[in-house]
């Protein structure tokens, strides 16, 4: 079989299961982005992010799903708005990984200091 169709007979895993697998996806990443200085409507999502309305309104429907994304009604318009805390998980994992970087860079630049030092003292 031709891996174009295989490609597109193979299952793909659940992209609503979880926080992670939500935001793995990098047009959810935008309108979550999109949504960080407040409340909008899904017209304006589909302005600031130059997509579809069905778009828009399939990765408004994940976001919702895990949570990341609450929606109100006000008259016919729904407005969405970021739940920042059920990011926590998401930021819980990544700070591993940031103080990891941290502490790297603090040894790096202890390094850097240490060669100055050696440094000033051939000049003197």
């Amino acid at each position: 079989m031709p891996i174009w169709e295989y490609n597109g007979a193979m299952a793909r895993s659940s992209t609503t299961s979880d926080v992670f697998n939500a935001i793995a996806e990098t047009h959810r990443r935008e309108v979550l982005d999109a949504l960080i200085p407040g409340e909008k409507a899904v017209g304006e999502l589909v302005s600031d992010l130059s997509m579809s309305q069905p778009q828009v309104s399939k990765h408004l429907r994940v976001l919702s799903e895990v949570g990341l994304v609450k929606c109100r009604a006000e008259g016919r318009r729904h407005l969405y708005r970021l739940e920042l805390a059920r990011l926590r998980p998401f930021h819980e994992w990544l700070a591993k990984y940031e103080q990891a970087l941290n502490d790297r860079l603090d040894r790096m630049e202890d390094y850097l200091q240490e060669l100055q030092q050696k440094e000033s003292g051939r000049e003197t």
